[in-house]
């Protein structure tokens, strides 16, 4: 029986050719997901921002407007609520109450009052309160986590390989965080700590697949020292494509019944690491590849000098 192969051996794609109008793309799209993200910011959630979080469905489909009306008719504060895995099913997001806890279980239960007696049949999911105080604890938590991921990350490559590649792979996870949150920033998808947990995994996913070309592309150094740096560079590009792809592919489709028949509560979850496995994948080929080329990274750049280690003239 013969094996299935999804890229024949013998393939030889000008990944190179590319190299330039696809940096350029890249740092637009780059440079506008930062902009747009300080602009319009994240949609935080309670885990970040503090406050409650009431989930509740319906019998049938209601007016968002009017359900919106009622909730602020009972003098909470700004109510955001966004449907939530379904038509009928609804995510209530109060501002935390001055009060403390005292206030935020007697705004609950005002909530929960109002829900069944405007809406017969209406049941509560679930109340989740985090007081303002663990929220921030949570928030500075997570910036730090995905810092110190990055920075370890780039340290490790520098000593793994030379220090070209680290500001490769640190460009390239900087590359591909900033996109993942642009896209939230743009679609107004709330960011809590399962999109924080998305970010490390794909950080991971990402290093993983550029430490894989990275070492190819060293390999290829030594093996062919008098090569143009371009075309080794697509040697090495397409030597690891049948394993980049057959990974992405097979991640990709775990996701994508995911995304189908998975549970609302880790949405975006899914959707942060479904778009982060493209992300990551185009990244690894054109933009941590593409770098070594931009910082003058070439066959004989990290070749022993003829005179190193060479016994001094007095020496026994």
């Amino acid at each position: 029986m013969r094996l299935l192969k999804l890229v024949p051996d013998d393939t030889n794609i000008d990944f190179m050719k590319w190299r330039n109008i696809a940096l350029a793309i890249s740092l637009v799209v780059t440079l506008s997901s930062i902009a747009f993200t300080f602009y319009r910011g994240l949609n935080l959630g309670v885990d970040f921002v503090g406050g409650q979080v009431i989930r509740t469905t319906f019998s049938q489909a209601v007016d968002v407007e009017q359900l919106r009306a009622r909730v602020g008719g009972l003098q909470l504060g700004e109510a955001s609520i966004q449907e939530f895995g379904g038509p009928k099913s609804y995510q209530i997001r109060l501002p935390k109450p001055a009060g403390g806890d005292a206030q935020a279980n007697i705004a609950a239960d005002k909530v929960r009052a109002l829900l069944v007696a405007s809406y017969p049949g209406a049941r509560i999911d679930a109340v989740e309160t985090v007081s303002g105080k663990v929220s921030g604890e949570l928030a500075q938590d997570g910036a730090l986590a995905l810092g110190l991921a990055m920075l370890g990350i780039a340290i490790y490559i520098w000593f793994r390989f030379e220090w070209q590649f680290g500001v490769g792979a640190l460009v390239t996870l900087f590359h591909d965080v900033s996109m993942i949150l642009g896209f939230f920033a743009f679609t107004r998808r709330q960011v809590d700590l399962n999109v924080v947990a998305a970010l490390l995994t794909i950080v991971g996913y990402s290093l993983n697949d550029t430490v894989v070309i990275y070492d190819r592309i060293r390999e290829n150094l030594r093996k062919y020292r008098k090569m143009a740096i371009i075309p080794l560079i697509n040697l090495s590009l397409n030597e690891t494509l049948s394993r980049t792809i057959v990974t992405s592919l097979s991640v990709l489709i775990a996701l994508a019944v995911l995304l189908i028949l998975g549970p609302a509560v880790i949405m975006n979850l899914t959707i942060a690491i479904f778009l982060g496995i493209f992300i990551g994948t185009y990244s690894s080929i054109y933009i941590s590849a593409t770098i070594l080329v931009w910082l003058g990274v070439k066959p004989d750049s990290f070749l022993r000098t003829s005179d190193e280690g060479a016994v001094s003239p007095g020496a026994a």
